[in-house]
């Protein structure tokens, strides 16, 4: 087990598996150094964890929680496409969408959830170019969505 994996480990963390697609997609794509993820949504253990609307019926703080699960599992389709995350250089793009109500503009306290994560697993190199987006409705209902650019070594 690397160092981050480690980290992830002590925060209480448990890598899930690249999850199967909902779609004809892949989980994940590595071109040259980098890997691209599809977005990932809020699942635990296969199930959605986190259905809703912010602004409308979910919290700020629920949606946070939402977008650091996406995190997660981006992460667990890291460790599926690379085999260890000690091998990530840096965290290079972060995009989140957020299930939102159409005067809700909490976007980036939502998805800083997965930010804040990925900063603390990777300090400096977790610090990412991010849009957090608000969307009218995302699959099976999620609160959101987000995936990632990762730059990589051998």
């Amino acid at each position: 087990m690397g160092k981050v994996e480690k980290q992830l480990e002590a925060a209480g963390i448990i890598l899930p598996k690249a999850p199967a697609s909902l779609a004809a997609y892949a989980p994940g794509v590595v071109s040259g150094k980098m890997v691209y993820t599809s977005g990932q949504l809020p699942m635990v253990s296969g199930s959605l964890a986190y259905k809703g609307r912010l602004g409308e019926n979910a919290s700020v703080e629920e949606g946070y929680a939402a977008a650091r699960q996406c995190a997660v599992n981006c992460l667990g389709v890291l460790k599926s496409l690379l085999g260890d995350l000690d091998r990530v250089i840096r965290v290079v793009k972060v995009t989140g969408f957020v299930n939102s109500a159409a005067d809700f503009d909490g976007q980036p306290k939502v998805i800083n959830g997965a930010s804040e994560l990925l900063q603390t697993v990777f300090g400096d190199a977790g610090v990412h170019a991010r849009s957090a987006v608000g969307v009218s409705s995302l699959p099976l209902g999620a609160m959101c969505e987000v995936e990632m650019i990762v730059e990589y070594h051998d």
